[in-house]
């Protein structure tokens, strides 16, 4: 099956702990969803289309007729079957159960609510499963080809800065701190006017990656603006269809709505962070086994910092 070949990370410190030499294996039983995913890349542009509107409307497909789809996606019935037979589905109706066996054990994602009346057990089960549901659904929507294209442009860079306001500074902080320890020269910004001085010094060799939770913000739209007509590539962690992402030379959708009006986002934060993850250990992929020894060299130096080691 592709996609499920192992590959080692060595020594590397990500997420707050000590990733040791290790081999990682994906899940071998993807979902539906996964799989339509992982065939972006070879579809034709008309399955791309049956693709795109299937990812748009899951929950509706289950109930419409082959004529429905491909009306829907304006394409013609043998696309539909082609695009079926694409992602390993013997046909419409094959595709249709495995899609409705995806949803039915799914957990169905729902904006953060609390009562006065919550325990602590209940608090404890609403956010954890808020998070897992969030992560679970940015995993399925996310585009492998549009996180490679990012993984590819990062490895190029000769300077990364990431850009963010508010909640998203604190995760624009810890981005920058997993690519310095990679040795990457980067930078980390959270206020409008030194973003602009910053993207006016950017030169096409660099990368710059804004990172926002409502995807609105003129600021940072503006300093992105900036960045590109220096002649930068732009990646956006936000949602798909905000401004912030259609700036962007590389989009990154992160669509994860929750209750924002009392608390502060959560888990679309933790999505934002897992993403940052994702894309540092593709880079750390590219750069080789010479990172995991500067690593290494890293954690045994800061022992000596370490009360007791």
């Amino acid at each position: 099956m592709p996609g499920l070949t192992p590959f080692a990370v060595a020594g590397l410190s990500l997420a707050g702990y000590h990733v040791g030499i290790r081999t990682i294996t994906p899940h071998k039983i993807m979902s539906i969803i996964q799989t339509i995913q992982q065939a972006r890349q070879r579809l034709r542009k008309s399955e791309l289309k049956v693709c795109e509107y299937i990812l748009k409307h899951q929950e509706e497909i289950i109930h419409m007729r082959i004529v429905d789809l491909a009306s829907a996606a304006e394409v013609s019935e043998p696309t539909v079957v082609r695009f079926c037979r694409a992602i390993n589905c013997s046909g419409f109706q094959d595709f249709k159960l495995r899609l409705a066996q995806h949803l039915a054990t799914r957990q169905e994602f729902e904006p953060f609510k609390i009562a006065d009346t919550d325990s602590v057990g209940d608090l404890s089960m609403k956010v954890f499963d808020a998070t897992l549901a969030t992560l679970e659904q940015v995993r399925d929507a996310i585009s492998p080809a549009t996180i490679e294209a990012a993984i590819n442009a990062l490895s190029r860079a000769k300077r990364v800065e990431f850009y963010g306001f508010g909640a998203s500074a604190a995760v624009a902080a810890d981005a920058q701190h997993k690519f310095f320890r990679l040795k990457i020269s980067s930078a980390v910004y959270s206020d409008p006017h030194i973003q602009l001085m910053s993207a006016m010094s950017l030169t096409d060799d660099d990368v710059v990656v804004a990172i926002s939770q409502s995807g609105q913000t003129d600021a940072l739209i503006d300093a992105m603006r900036i960045a590109n007509e220096y002649g930068a590539t732009t990646i956006a962690l936000a949602p798909g269809n905000s401004l912030v992402a259609k700036e962007a030379n590389i989009a990154i959708a992160i669509d994860a709505e929750e209750e924002v009006e009392i608390y502060t986002p959560l888990s679309s934060r933790i999505a934002h962070l897992v993403v940052i993850d994702l894309l540092a250990v593709g880079v750390a992929q590219r750069i080789g086994p010479t990172i995991s020894q500067h690593l290494q060299a890293v954690h045994k130096g800061l022992k000596t910092l370490r009360q007791g080691e």
